[in-house]
């Protein structure tokens, strides 16, 4: 599964090039839509998605004080925290979803 390129935005994480986005699909987080979430693959060669669940609400969530705003910086920590887990982005795969806390 490959992110589309509208929309998408680059960012470099430890020499490496990446493209990402913010969603609310519902391969991302929860079936309601209601926590905020990002996708990201390696820009030269895509294969395996990273899913990150942030479980941060969003505005859709009934009485949340949230917004759909995900920094480069937090998309570059759960990067490198994937990277730390086993995630390959260049190598063939089925999405691998990371849930980070809501704190």
């Amino acid at each position: 599964m490959a992110l589309a390129r509208k929309g998408a935005r680059r960012i470099a994480v430890d020499g490496e090039e990446y493209r990402w986005r913010v969603t609310r699909q519902h391969w991302c987080c929860d079936y309601e839509g209601t926590t905020l979430g990002y996708a990201a693959e390696h820009a030269t060669h895509p294969g395996t998605t990273l899913v990150v669940d942030t479980g941060r609400p969003t505005l859709r969530t009934p009485g949340a004080v949230a917004t759909d705003l995900v920094l480069p910086r937090e998309v570059a920590a759960g990067i490198r925290a994937a990277r730390a887990n086993g995630w390959t982005p260049a190598t063939p795969g089925p999405p691998l979803t990371l849930h980070l806390s809501a704190a």
